[in-house]
C-alpha cells in the first residue's frame, strides 16, 4: 500500500478510497476530509511569519519540520478531494487552519482563494513553538502552567472572534502531554471558550486524536470541558483525526456516547460554508 501511494500521490482517489470503504465498513455516513494549511506551499509564507524559525535549537528544529511537509500545492489537494467528492456522495473537502494572533488578514486572503466546503480553525502554536511536537515537549517546564493556558484560551478566542472559521478544533489540546493544571482551575476557561463560540456562532468537535495517539490519553474535549459546551449550546461534530487510513472511526463510539452523555442529540457537518444537522445516533 505504501508503494502505490508513493507512486499515485497523497491525494490520489486510491488512497482515499481506502479511507471511504474502511469508514463505511465502520458505520461512517457522512465523510468530511481535510489537510492541513502548512502542507501547501502558497501558504508557507503565512507559517514563516510566525513560526519561530531562528537559529535557536527550536528554530532550526521547526525550520525542518516546514521543510519536511510543507511539499505540496493545494490545487492539487483540492483537485483531487472534487474529483472524489463526484463519486462519494456527500463528501465535504475543507481545511484545517493554524490560527495566529494578527494573521487574521493574511490568512482571510489565503481562504478566500479557494472553494471549500468548511474550514476548522486549531491552535497549535503558543509565541511561535509549536507545542505538540514531542522533540520540544520539555519547554512546558519552562511555563507556569496556570498562565500558559490562560494565555492559549485567549488565543483560541480570538480565533472563535476572528469569524474565519467554521469550527474550531480541539481547544484544550494543550495537554497533549499531560501537563495541565487542575481541571477546576479551567472551568472558567471553558465557560468563556463556550460563550465565545456560542456568540459568534460557530461549532466545535470531539476529537478523538489525543486519546489513541499521545500520552495524555484524553478525547478534546475533557468531559467537565464537554458539559460546558452543551450548556452553552455549542454544536458539535466528531472526529476521529486519521491520518492514516486505518485511524478512520476511531474511538467514534466512545465519543458518541460522551456527546449523549453531556446532552447533545445532535450533529453538525458542513457543505458550501452551510451548516447541516443530523440525528446523534
Amino acid at each position: 500500500m505504501l508503494q502505490v501511494r508513493l507512486q499515485t500521490g497523497c491525494f490520489s482517489k486510491e488512497w482515499l478510497d481506502r479511507y471511504i470503504r474502511l469508514g463505511c465498513a465502520r458505520g461512517i455516513e457522512q465523510f468530511g476530509v481535510v489537510d492541513h494549511l502548512y502542507r501547501f506551499k502558497e501558504c508557507r509564507e503565512y507559517y514563516e511569519g510566525h513560526m519561530l524559525l531562528d537559529d535557536s535549537p527550536l528554530g532550526r528544529l521547526q525550520r525542518a519540520w516546514l521543510d519536511q511537509v510543507c511539499t505540496y500545492s493545494i490545487h492539487d489537494y483540492l483537485e483531487g478531494m472534487y474529483k472524489a467528492a463526484l463519486t462519494v456522495p456527500g463528501l465535504a473537502v475543507g481545511l484545517e487552519v493554524d490560527y495566529f494572533p494578527g494573521g487574521e488578514k493574511q490568512l482571510g486572503a489565503l481562504l478566500d482563494r479557494w472553494p471549500l466546503d468548511f474550514v476548522i480553525g486549531s491552535v497549535h502554536f503558543h509565541q511561535g513553538w509549536g507545542f505538540d511536537n514531542p522533540d520540544v515537549q520539555q519547554r512546558f517546564q519552562d511555563y507556569d502552567l496556570s498562565e500558559l493556558y490562560k494565555n492559549h484560551f485567549a488565543v483560541v478566542k480570538g480565533a472563535i472572534a476572528s469569524g474565519l472559521f467554521d469550527i474550531i478544533a480541539h481547544r484544550d489540546n494543550l495537554k497533549v502531554f499531560g501537563y495541565r493544571p487542575d481541571e477546576a482551575e479551567l472551568l472558567g476557561s471553558y465557560r468563556e471558550v463556550a460563550a465565545a463560540l456560542k456568540a459568534h456562532d460557530a461549532a466545535t468537535e470531539i476529537n478523538t486524536g489525543l486519546l489513541y495517539r499521545y500520552p495524555v490519553k484524553e478525547m478534546c474535549p475533557s468531559p467537565s470541558f464537554l458539559q460546558i459546551l452543551f450548556e452553552h449550546g455549542v454544536p458539535i461534530t466528531l472526529s476521529s483525526d486519521a491520518h492514516f487510513p486505518d485511524d478512520i472511526g476511531m474511538h467514534l463510539n466512545t465519543a458518541m456516547q460522551a456527546a449523549q452523555r453531556a446532552g447533545y442529540k445532535k450533529v453538525v457537518y458542513y457543505k458550501g460554508r452551510v451548516r447541516h444537522t443530523i440525528p446523534l445516533c
